[in-house]
Parts: C-alpha cells; structure tokens; sequence
C-alpha cells in the first residue's frame, strides 16, 4: 500500500496526544517460533499466554505485551526502515536487577548498557536479531535538566552493573518477570528525521522533547519518550521488505474513544491513509512502519 506522507501546509494546529495513553503490544516477525518462545521466555521471564501457531503471545499473565509471527522464510533485518528496537519498563530498579540476574543465569549476551539519566538500560537481541531494551525510569525529579530547545535531559553513559545487582545480590534468579511490567517505548529506524517530525508530532500528536542530529524523540504528558527514532541506518533508507524479520506493527492505547476520534480526524486531515479494523485504526508512517491505535 503506498504512503501518503503529509506536506506540512496540509496540517492543522498541532494537536496532542493524551498525556494517560499507553503503548500495547509489539508484533514482531520471527522465522522459529519455538526458538523464541524459549528465548522470551527463559531470558526475559515472559510467560506464553496463548499458541496457536503460527502465533504466539507473551507477557507476564496479564495483558500481552509481546505477539510472534512465524515466518519462517523471513529474511534477516537490513539497512532499511523498522525496528531499532522495543523497550520493556521495569515497575522498579530492583526489578531491573533481577532481570539482569536472569539473563546471567541463563547466559544470554547482551548488547550493551547505558545510564540515560532518565533511565538505566540494558540492551539485547533476541535470536532474529530484533533489537530489545530492558530499563527502569529514575523518579521525574531526579532527571537532569533540559539543555537549550529541549523538554527533558538525557545522556548516554556507561552503566554501573555492579552498582545496579548488588540490591538484589544473593537472591534466587526469578523464572518469570513480576506484575508491572509494560511496553515503555520504541525506537525506530527512519529514512529522515524531519520528516518523521512532521508525521509523528505535527499530524499523530506527540510532543517533542529531544532532537539530536541523526535521531528524534517524543512522548505525550511529559514522558522522556514513548517514541525514538534515528537515521542511524543511514538517510533515505527505504521501507522494510515485507518479507523481513522485524516489527510487523506496534500500539498506542488511547484513554478513551473521543482520543480516538481526535487523532482519527487529525490524520484525515493530514491526508493519511487510515485502515479501520477491529477495535481501532491503523496507519503507516512514510516508511511503511505500520501503528495501530485502539481504546
């Protein structure tokens, strides 16, 4: 289906989104899905709510947080629009710890980790190499203070791991990740920041809060981001191949159904092209990256 990315003459006075939504599940392509129903769930402690193959949904016995799709002819990520990666929000920094106990225990390697200030973060790909962020938020009043033009401070240093564990030090490693966690944000791969600007604050609603050059970040209510997403792949990058490995969509949670209306009429106005469906509307990005919003 082709894009219909908006001209900025063709946008209402920006609109925003409600400061209570809250991000859904993540849909992911993988090409094994037993393989990964055992990494999500021996690595990251998410329990399998449901199979029905090719399908499967995770989380941690509530809502879902996580659906695989078996494909198993998909081609690996490449330089191309999509996923960067989906990041899970830890209620706690003890619950944090305990997750990196768990991928200790299980020794799975993990990518990297970074303090952001907002936030600490470990980084991990899963075995199809959909790129995962495991992270628990400091307390709002703890945040560094925005530099010039921005709305939030955030940094990217090394991690104290040892700092992180030693309050969980001697505990058990825990089989299943506890109540309370949740899809914290996504970070994107995209062909152009500005252009991703323009669909995402000016005709979704988010709100702006950091721009750096190569990558962009945005929330609603305050948030240091429900949303990422770079040029790190390279500019003008093209769309994913419908074929490859990776995000097949994501979600935003609306407080109610007026929101969904709102943001329904913003995107008409734009000139997006809107899918209805089932409990929601779904809309792509200018590089085919699909959203799909529900109350």
């Amino acid at each position: 289906m082709e894009a219909h990315p908006p001209a900025e003459t063709d946008v209402a006075p920006p609109a925003t989104l409600p400061a209570d939504l809250r991000l859904g599940p993540v849909h992911l392509t993988v090409t094994d899905l037993d393989r990964s129903v055992a990494f999500y769930g021996d690595a990251l402690g998410l329990r399998l709510h449901r199979r029905e193959d090719p399908v499967a949904a995770l989380g941690t016995g509530g809502e879902d947080l996580l659906v695989l799709v078996e494909e198993p002819a998909a081609r690996p990520p490449g330089r191309h629009a999509g996923l960067f990666h989906f990041a899970l929000l830890h209620p706690s920094r003890e619950e944090l710890a305990r997750a990196v106990v768990r991928l200790d225990a299980t020794a799975t390697p993990i990518d990297g980790a970074s303090d952001h200030g907002v936030s600490e973060a470990i980084y991990l790909s899963d075995p199809d190499g959909n790129g995962i962020e495991l992270y628990a938020d400091r307390p709002r009043e703890r945040w560094p203070a925005p530099g010039a033009g921005e709305r939030v401070g955030m940094f990217t240093r090394p991690l104290d791991l040892r700092g992180l564990v030693d309050p969980v030090a001697g505990e058990e490693p825990r089989r299943h990740s506890g109540e309370g966690l949740a899809v914290g944000h996504l970070h994107l791969h995209v062909g152009d920041v500005d252009r991703g600007l323009t669909f995402y604050r000016d005709v979704l609603g988010f709100e702006e809060m950091v721009v750096l050059p190569g990558a962009a970040f945005v929330s609603a209510g305050g948030y240091h981001h429900h949303l990422g997403f770079n040029v790190w792949r390279g500019p003008g990058v093209p769309p994913a191949p419908a074929d490859a490995v990776g995000l097949r969509h994501w979600t935003i949670i609306l407080p109610g159904e007026a929101d969904l209306t709102a943001a329904r009429e913003r995107l008409d106005a734009a000139g997006v092209e809107v899918e209805d469906g089932e409990g929601g509307l779904t809309v792509r990005d200018p590089w085919e990256t699909r959203l799909k919003l529900v109350a």
